[in-house]
């Protein structure tokens, strides 16, 4: 069993040490650190009603990575649109991008989110944007405003009175960045829409202005960002603004007094994840496949249970750390109901292209989203769009995560109709098989009533990824791509 971690929840801090993107040292045991003004506290997903997330992905593109994701509440349609049509102009703009370095490595777009704000007032989505075109990564934010009033949505400059009010915002920023070094281009500040995409509330009410890298300074400067305090910002700012301000305190009021920073205890171990079925087929003997399911949980994946249920199958699903801890209610369901839920990576980049300390921290970011779920720690892991390295491996060694790839290839990406992903499965399919399917893609849940009939008429019975090896134990740091491979040699680093 690998190590236990601690989950430490999903009240995120964006921090910079003066505001340019260098953390401070960890606090000693018991000593009260004051808190950095940029540092934006974000809302836990799991506590709004309604919210599912949505995803765009074109993981079977091989010559470019696509993975975009982005709440959906049910009481705020007007932002869903707003952040889907942001979505697919991102998407848009990547496909014409040209790359700087060939094919390999290959391009990549990534997009994640934060809750910056939710209330009856005001609700903000903070997007995080990562690209890269085959020389380094570029990261960006942009923060979009919900007004729950009048049911519009618009980006940050929604939170000001008018391009005035810009104009002495853009001023009161370049005051606030005197001190912050020559490396700071306080001149490149401009009262540009555009610029001041990306603005939040911190806990005091100050207005934090979040720059994207490279856009004031060096690229190596990462994020530069400003707090222009309550006082100053508030006759600057809109009727939404004043709510949103006044909103984002008054949450933080409201939340429990923070206490001494102090190390915590060393949780006792979680059992290892495994279908509460197990055992129950002898796949020695009897015709076995794992249909498994990546990217979610999304708004299909509650459907996709009760099909399942219905046809009496159990699934492999690959959980997204960002995902599993909006929606941790879907995973409890997994988990009751005889699934395995295995682990997909934090954010879905490509890890192969990452440092070692990165590809851990997105697999235990993970691990921790799905053992604050379901009480179990995770031994499975898919990297995302397959892509492994040696790093990998020998990380996923070392956290005692098996890699699970797949051998039939449903192909079920957006345009692809139900009845094509259930005839591609059907005739791919073969004893010991793992089936890549998502469940973020409706087509992919249409096709399924189809795949179990015409599947279980054939004899085979649908379970999870490690069952197709039976005594076998699946091995930390091995790639499994079919339950035939069995006794394939392969290097475990």
């Amino acid at each position: 069993m690998h190590q236990t971690r601690f989950f430490v929840g999903i009240a995120l801090l964006a921090l910079s040490a003066g505001g340019c993107g260098l953390a401070a040292a960890a606090p000693e045991r018991d000593v009260l650190v004051p808190a950095e003004p940029t540092a934006i506290d974000f809302v836990d997903p799991a506590t709004v009603v309604g919210l599912s997330t949505a995803t765009i992905t074109n993981e079977d593109d091989r010559s470019r990575y696509v993975h975009i994701s982005y709440p959906e509440l049910a009481d705020a349609p007007g932002l869903n649109r707003a952040l889907r049509a942001d979505a697919e102009r991102q998407l848009r703009d990547f496909r014409a991008a040209k790359s700087v370095n060939g094919d390999y490595p290959r391009p990549e777009l990534n997009v994640d989110w934060q809750l910056a704000a939710r209330s009856p007032e005001a609700v903000a989505v903070r997007l995080r944007t990562g690209e890269f075109l085959g020389a380094s990564w570029g990261n960006s934010t942009r923060t979009f405003w919900f007004d729950p009033r009048t049911g519009k949505a618009g980006g940050s400059t929604a939170l000001l009175g008018g391009p005035q009010a810009l104009d002495r915002l853009a001023a009161l920023v370049k005051e606030q960045l005197k001190g912050r070094g020559p490396q700071v281009e306080r001149d490149g500040v401009r009262a540009d829409p555009g610029e001041f995409d990306s603005m939040a509330f911190n806990r005091s009410g100050d207005l934090v202005v979040e720059f994207d890298d490279c856009q004031i300074g060096p690229c190596s400067l990462g994020r530069v960002a400003v707090a222009v305090p309550a006082g100053r910002v508030a006759p600057l700012l809109s009727e939404l603004g004043r709510r949103a301000q006044e909103s984002v305190r008054e949450a933080a009021r409201s939340a429990p007094p923070a206490g001494p920073t102090t190390t915590p205890k060393t949780p006792a171990a979680s059992p290892e994840a495994s279908s509460n079925r197990a055992g129950s087929v002898n796949c020695a003997r009897t015709k076995c496949v794992a249909l498994t399911f990546s990217d979610g949980p999304g708004p299909h994946t509650g459907r996709l249970l009760d099909l399942l249920a219905a046809g009496k199958a159990r699934a492999t699903f690959f959980t997204v750390g960002t995902n599993a801890v909006a929606q941790p209610g879907l995973l409890r369901r997994m988990s009751a109901e005889g699934h395995l839920v295995g682990n997909h990576s934090w954010s879905h980049r490509d890890l192969s292209k990452q440092a070692t300390s990165k590809i851990a921290d997105s697999f235990r970011r993970t691990d921790d989203a799905v053992r604050a779920a379901i009480a179990q720690e995770p031994t499975l892991a898919r990297p995302p769009y397959g892509a492994i390295s040696k790093d990998v491996r020998d990380v996923a060694r070392d956290l005692g995560l098996s890699l699970v790839g797949w051998d039939v290839n449903s192909r079920d990406e957006p345009g692809a109709t139900a009845s094509e992903i259930t005839d591609r499965v059907v005739r791919k399919a073969h004893p010991g098989a793992i089936i890549l399917m998502h469940d973020t893609n409706p087509e992919s849940i249409d096709a399924i009533p189809g795949i179990l009939k015409e599947l279980s008429g054939k004899g085979y019975t649908f379970v999870t990824v490690p069952e197709l090896y039976g005594s076998a134990a699946m091995r930390a740091g091995r790639l499994y791509e079919s339950g035939n491979q069995q006794s394939r040699k392969q290097p475990l680093t």
